[in-house]
């Protein structure tokens, strides 16, 4: 699980293609239900849209925990699927992105939608601001006391967090750390206690 990048705050954007106004709209959502309820706040606001399109991406968008669109009327692919492409290819994760169109009078064509679409929900993006989330996992590392203070060593090696030390037999330390780094972490502990130590996946 790698860095990706998740919306500071709500953003707004408007966009016109012949004669057609997209309102675009992102938001920071974590999970289905929460971006739903959005989608329908703006169903309600413009009630006199030819179409409200959206698209989410729940989680890491290189490896999502979920995610889905609606073309809500448009020409199958053609609005709610670049609209995810764009979330995605600028990685934009934790994320949901509507676009409220209202028909201008002139028909753009399939392309001509997928370029609309897109072009939308790419000048939202452009004015958000983006926070990097590096995802974390907790692990429980049981030693020795002989050997902590090296446990403690090897756990800064890996800028991690130390959450809770327990003292009894054994020294056990419930550490926070990047989830990228946990294979090499848990070897290097393995390898500089001889085998001592033990480390299991709490979360």
């Amino acid at each position: 699980m790698s860095t990706y990048t998740i919306l500071a705050e709500a953003v707004e954007s408007t966009t016109e293609e012949k004669n057609s106004d997209f309102l675009t709209f992102l938001h920071p959502v974590t999970s289905r239900e929460e971006a739903m309820l959005q989608v329908e706040q703006y169903r309600k606001k413009y009630p006199d849209a030819n179409h409200v399109c959206w698209a989410y991406v729940i989680g890491n968008t290189r490896q999502p925990q979920t995610q889905a669109f609606s073309d809500d009327g448009e020409p199958s692919g053609t609005a709610g699927k670049p609209m995810l492409h764009v979330l995605t290819e600028r990685e934009v994760g934790n994320s949901l992105a509507v676009v409220v169109r209202y028909f201008g009078g002139v028909k753009l064509g399939a392309g001509g939608l997928v370029r609309a679409y897109s072009a939308a929900v790419s000048t939202a993006v452009g004015r958000a601001q983006l926070i990097a989330v590096t995802p974390s996992i907790q692990l429980q590392v049981t030693v020795d006391f002989a050997k902590e203070t090296k446990i403690r060593h090897i756990v800064n090696q890996y800028q991690g967090h130390i959450l809770q030390v327990d003292y009894a037999t054994h020294v056990t330390l419930e550490i926070s750390l990047a989830a990228a780094d946990a294979e090499l972490f848990s070897q290097q502990v393995i390898n500089e206690t001889a085998g001592d130590a033990t480390v299991r996946l709490l979360s």
